[in-house]
């Protein structure tokens, strides 16, 4: 965990759908899209949790934006150093 980093923090500011003790899905606040957050801070889960947390993601993210209407964004723009991802509908903003 590290103090200055608002994804540690895990305040509830917009709808939070999911949480257990890998990972917590919310709407992201700047973007307004479901994102899976690790609770370990770093950049790099090992690729079973990163899967498991996909999966949690892909169940709210089935519900929220429709059966398959959306895919996975994990390029970590703006907090690089702490595992989120996106599920992004086919009409989101996208910034490479």
């Amino acid at each position: 965990m590290s103090l200055d980093c608002d994804l540690c923090e895990a305040a509830v500011i917009t709808t939070r759908y999911f949480e257990n003790e890998l990972c917590w899905i919310a709407d992201c606040e700047v973007c307004l899209v479901p994102m899976v957050v690790w609770r370990e801070h770093g950049a790099s889960p090992p690729e079973p949790v990163r899967l498991e947390m996909h999966e949690h993601l892909s169940h709210v993210a089935n519900r929220e934006l429709g059966e398959d209407n959306w895919s996975i964004d994990d390029h970590m723009r703006n907090i690089p150093d702490h595992y989120h991802a996106h599920a992004r509908p086919p009409y989101s903003w996208r910034r490479a």
